[in-house]
């Protein structure tokens, strides 16, 4: 779920769901009002994308994926997440990721959609993309909005083969993250660097940022039309390896009795 608020003109948006801010098709679609409300609206400048408590998201609610039983249950989901993912990608106003928390899955694939990353510093915060390590892949549009914002097919490699989770200082080396701030001026920060990009005549940003993400969005959206990504997710999602990894793993993230 996402608790909204506007400040100053902009959206700040924090994920909000017990623990770990898992992500639900529910909050996509709040997500995609969002998109819509500020492309829309004049008066909005963009949006804040955080979180609530020690996690920015785990990712993905896993126990949403282990209820899938059918083919038509997974590809649903993914068309429609595909689509929402695509909207938040090329939002037409600056987006900026508060990272708050740990950050990992499709909470960073978010991050990586976003126009900028702020994190916040503190030594017990890991970011990352351990799919690899419990049998998942990456969608069409997930993996493009990766490969956009890492920028690097060595990065790329690395985040996505080895699948570790890094601290703050390492996300900074690697690029994952553009800047490590203390908890205090995280949300200032972000907004500061949506009113300098939008605040100008005429807003230009709306059309830089269209046409840097152009190629990127318009090869997703080609492959999206030509593959068969439907074979890929529905083998995946319905394995039974895969759904006992996920049972693990959300069983360790379970609070002790």
């Amino acid at each position: 779920m996402l608790k909204k608020e506007i400040q100053d003109g902009i959206v700040i948006a924090q994920l909000s769901d017990k623990k770990t801010n898992a992500i639900t098709l529910e909050t996509l679609k709040q997500i995609k009002e969002i998109v819509t409300q500020v492309n829309e609206k004049d008066d909005l400048k963009g949006i804040i994308l955080t979180g609530e408590g020690r996690f920015f998201s785990s990712g993905f609610s896993l126990p949403m994926f282990m209820k899938f039983e059918t083919p038509e249950e997974v590809i649903s989901f993914f068309t429609e997440q595909e689509e929402i993912l695509m909207g938040f990608f090329t939002c037409k106003k600056p987006v900026v990721c508060a990272i708050n928390g740990h950050c990992a899955a499709m909470g960073m694939i978010l991050a990586m959609a976003s126009d900028y990353r702020i994190v916040k510093n503190h030594p017990k915060i890991k970011l990352g993309m351990s799919e690899i390590k419990i049998g998942l892949g990456l969608s069409i549009a997930q993996s493009g909005v990766m490969r956009f914002g890492l920028d690097s097919d060595k990065r790329f490699r690395d985040v996505m083969y080895f699948g570790d989770m890094v601290d703050v200082t390492r996300a900074r080396e690697m690029q994952i993250v553009d800047e490590v701030v203390e908890e205090e001026n995280l949300i200032p920060r972000a907004k500061q660097i949506i009113s300098l990009w939008i605040d100008t005549p005429n807003r230009p940003f709306i059309q830089i940022k269209k046409s840097l993400k152009a190629d990127a969005a318009g090869q997703i959206k080609r492959s999206l039309k030509e593959e068969n990504w439907q074979d890929t997710m529905v083998r995946t999602l319905l394995s039974k390896d895969v759904k006992a990894t996920l049972a693990f793993v959300q069983a360790s993230m379970e609070p002790k009795k």
